[in-house]
């Protein structure tokens, strides 16, 4: 069930931009991104840039790589908007559509080098368990991983649970494909700091 705070929890300023970018754009502004709008001070901001931080921060990873990540926290999540969201971003990042569509389907024979591969399934125990062990780390390090890369990855995974509670539990409507393939050019292009 959709909250109505989403249509209707924010000042008129605000739904005048809403209406610009509507305008402008010919698509509407995503609920993951009208949610921080409201209450930008006690969520919005800070969330704006703890996910800047990490989707688009110095690292290891690509930017590819990292929505990717974002796409198989939502898919382990089962978070509709978000894997519709995030498989778009990292398919324009990559610029290939069959790796992200291997990858999120089946893991184990996708086409990836193996320090992503092994990260992605500790995010995987991450977020199906809510646990990880110093073994499933050890495991993503003898893979070729970086300390450094998993604490890059692990910072994603927050984010997007983060983001994919909220878009099931505030029940954020699905995009059309075009809609979703607007939403990647503009992550792409300005990133998630707004």
């Amino acid at each position: 069930m959709r909250l109505d705070i989403l249509n209707h929890g924010y000042s008129a300023g605000n739904k005048a931009l809403f209406t610009v970018i509507r305008l402008f754009s010919g698509h509407a502004l995503p609920d993951a991104a009208k949610i921080t709008f409201y209450r930008s001070d006690f969520y919005g901001n800070p969330a704006k840039t703890f996910t800047q931080q990490a989707m688009r921060g110095p690292s290891g990873w690509s930017v590819a790589d990292r929505e990717l990540m974002a796409a198989y926290v939502s898919k382990v999540n089962e978070c509709a908007f978000c894997i519709g969201a995030h498989t778009a971003t990292a398919t324009q990042a990559y610029d290939d559509a069959p790796r992200v569509t291997a990858t999120l389907e089946d893991l184990e024979s996708a086409p990836l080098e193996e320090p992503l591969r092994a990260t992605l399934r500790v995010l995987g125990v991450l977020v199906r368990t809510g646990n990880i062990t110093a073994a499933d780390l050890r495991t993503a390090l003898s893979a070729g991983a970086t300390a450094a890369q998993l604490s890059d990855a692990l910072a994603v995974a927050v984010a997007f649970n983060t983001t994919n509670t909220l878009a099931d539990v505030f029940g954020f409507t699905l995009l059309t494909p075009k809609g979703y393939t607007a939403g990647a050019r503009f992550l792409l292009k300005r990133g998630y700091g707004g």
